[in-house]
């Protein structure tokens, strides 16, 4: 619902600009905003804020009851269970009325006196925004390394602290991708830099405490603008890995930590749609692959020689499971496996050649591996969760099946998650797959098409959505709102298949598939057209924009956080960050079957003058995966041409970046108020 003073929408100016390519040329109105620093831009993104905040004006009251609501369940003195790490025990924990997490350690036992490494707080005073990443502490426990984001365009500035003193080092290693990595010497670090413009992290940088930065050695440069690279650590800490990665193959290369000097040998040579992960443990490396194995295999092979003819497999490929992440201890393997689209966790003892899965019971939910960096241990930590039982943590004895529930996150306020059903459907697709719908809504509703009910989806890169638990979405369960999700074909739930089908020339697949489900929903009575709102963000925001454009008549509402949806414009443009590096998750518009394929879809280039559902847009200004113009420009060019009265809201964060605000609770203040626009489209106002 509007305020029952009209308020007349932002204009903005039309600079028609042709956009030729393959024979064919686009008119695009509004290509002026793209420009950063125009002033113009700046004014107009002001309009469009001052225009979301007066629309939305009549909501406050809701949105910071919304907001109390959602923080008020949460533990603010809170802290993380320690792990146990060369003779320190590690965690975070967090004080009442602060905002960023405070990091910490003691010395051999949990009784011992606390040493706080980091205060992230202290670094955020008069910054509006700071992401903190990477922490990582020499093998002597003497220093740490870290990087620091100020402006959220993920370009970290890496800093070193002596843990000894207190002390950080006078200087900084800028233009980082902020995850550094100690050699065992403990004076040289690695870390990967960014290019200033695309933000590809393309070179790798080799670091001795003391040295001027601009002296640095330079160890690899990936000049292929299709790959990424990164350095990392291997669990066992006797190596460093320089991972070079794209969308279809990866390529990792190895040094003895010992040795930080030597030169780095490769273990397998890059090659097209190969893709792998490599964990070592005493004289071999393990690698996930999918070389012969659509889902992954695991091999064995030796150091010595790591060519393909020395391989031994140690887990086979199977055609209904994929392997998602492998942990290599020094007498088991944990691989972490979806089936199904949900999670299951395997042992495999090395000794007796047996394994076996961890079982869970809940129909639809989420289990990941915590870290792990003793690997000289039976126990192995991992974190469950649903979308009513709250994360938690366990240890789990891998010689006698025991497990151990070591903290549950404490849920503040009346919440019982007996109180709520969660469930699992399958909804067949036009093409006759089943489509995994995970559900979460209060017990005692009746599917009588009268409830409102929020779906999201993401559906790319082969993400499988997360159905953990999120404390937040009850504001809108509680007030009788279904929450759901549709692991749409993009991400891999269902196996490596499921994301190939949602890619490249078979994107559409992804749109399908949402809109199977909804229609689903609201011929079973779960909804109607007129309660179904609908979520996404970043790729799951060009799903929503999509969506609207296919079947408008769907939805009562959108919310479009981040997202991409001048699909073709920003593909044809190299200088943007991740183009290039995306070529194979989207295609490469220079040519012309994906430019006219994808031209089919973007949503920019898509809309028509027809009625469209509310649109509330999210971006960042500072975003440098979906740049801020593509919501801008989405909102501009929807207000423009469609023919109905519903609100078109675009609320610009000038702090923020791809995953708004830093703080620990500034986020909810974001999500109150998307969730007070969609109760308003219901009249509800409290």
């Amino acid at each position: 619902m509007i305020t029952k003073n009209k308020i007349e929408p932002p204009v903005a100016e039309k600079i028609p600009k042709k956009l030729k390519i393959h024979g064919h040329t686009r008119i695009d109105n509004f290509f002026w905003m793209n420009e950063r620093d125009n002033p113009k831009v700046l004014a107009q993104i002001e309009t469009e804020n001052i225009y979301t905040k007066k629309t939305l004006y009549h909501t406050e009251d809701l949105q910071k009851k919304i907001y109390y609501e959602i923080i008020v369940k949460i533990k603010q003195d809170d802290s993380t269970v320690p792990y146990f790490d060369n003779g320190y025990y590690y965690y975070t924990r967090f004080a009442e009325g602060n905002e960023y997490p405070i990091y910490c350690r003691k010395k051999d036992s949990l009784t011992a006196k606390e040493e706080i490494m980091l205060n992230v707080n202290h670094l955020a005073e008069g910054l509006p925004y700071i992401s903190v990443i990477g922490l990582v502490v020499s093998p002597d426990n003497k220093w740490l390394a870290f990087g620091v984001d100020k402006h959220s365009r993920r370009m970290y500035d890496i800093f070193i602290k002596d843990l000894s003193t207190g002390l950080v080092l006078n200087y900084s290693i800028p233009n980082t991708a902020g995850n550094p990595a100690w050699a065992n010497d403990n004076s040289t670090i690695f870390y990967s830099g960014k290019d200033e413009k695309t933000l590809r992290s393309d070179k790798i940088f080799k670091h001795k405490i003391g040295q001027n930065p601009l002296d640095d050695q330079l160890i690899y440069h990936e000049i292929d603008e299709e790959y990424s690279t990164l350095v990392q650590k291997s669990r066992s800490k006797d190596y460093i890995f320089i991972c070079s990665s794209h969308t279809l193959a990866t390529e990792y290369q190895y040094l003895n930590a010992d040795t930080p000097d030597d030169i780095f040998k490769i273990i397998l040579p890059r090659e097209h749609d190969i893709k792998y992960y490599v964990d070592h443990c005493e004289e071999s490396f393990f690698i996930l692959t999918n070389f012969k194995a659509k889902n992954f295999r695991i091999i064995k092979t030796p150091i010595s020689n790591t060519a393909k003819q020395n391989w031994t497999e140690i887990i086979p490929h199977r055609k209904d499971v994929l392997l998602e992440s492998l942990f290599v201890f020094k007498n088991y393997l944990v691989v972490k496996e979806v089936n199904k689209g949900l999670d299951f966790i395997r042992i495999k003892n090395c000794k007796h050649e047996s394994d076996y899965t961890i079982e869970f019971d809940e129909k639809t939910y989420s289990a990941s591996i915590s870290p792990n960096p003793e690997t000289d241990s039976n126990l192995l930590r991992f974190v469950y969760s649903s979308f009513k039982t709250p994360n938690s943590v366990y240890d789990f004895d891998m010689e006698t099946g025991k497990r151990i529930l070591l903290k549950q996150d404490q849920v503040l306020g009346d919440f019982n998650p007996e109180s709520y059903n969660t469930d699992r459907i399958y909804v067949t697709s036009r093409d006759g797959l089943q489509i995994p719908v995970s559900l979460i809504y209060k017990k005692g509703i009746k599917f009588d098409g009268q409830n409102p009910l929020l779906l999201s989806a993401y559906g790319a890169y082969g993400y499988s959505a997360d159905q953990s638990f999120r404390s937040f979405i009850f504001s809108l369960i509680d007030r009788g709102f279904i929450y759901a999700i549709a692991h749409v074909r993009g991400g891999q739930e269902m196996g490596r298949q499921w994301y190939e089908n949602g890619k490249l020339l078979k994107k559409k697949n992804t749109f399908y598939d949402f809109i199977d489900c909804s229609e689903y929903l609201i011929r079973s009575k779960y909804t109607s057209n007129n309660k179904l709102f609908i979520y996404g963000g970043s790729a799951g925001g060009l799903l929503i924009a999509a969506v609207i454009n296919m079947a408008p008549q769907l939805f009562k509402a959108a919310i479009a956080a981040v997202p991409f949806v001048d699909v073709v414009t920003t593909m044809l443009d190299d200088s943007i960050p991740l183009t290039t590096v995306e070529y194979d998750e989207w295609g490469n518009p220079h040519q012309k079957e994906y430019y006219d394929y994808m031209l089919s879809y973007s949503p920019y280039d898509n809309i028509e003058k027809k009625k469209y559902p509310a649109v509330l847009a999210i971006a960042g200004f500072n975003d440098s995966q979906v740049q801020y113009w593509e919501p801008l420009k989405w909102i501009t060019k929807l207000r423009q041409l469609k023919t109905d009265s519903n609100p078109l809201l675009l609320d610009c964060d000038m702090d923020s970046g791809h995953v708004g605000a830093s703080g620990r609770f500034s986020i909810y203040k974001v999500y109150a108020r998307m969730f007070a626009f969609l109760l308003d489209q219901l009249s509800i106002n409290e």
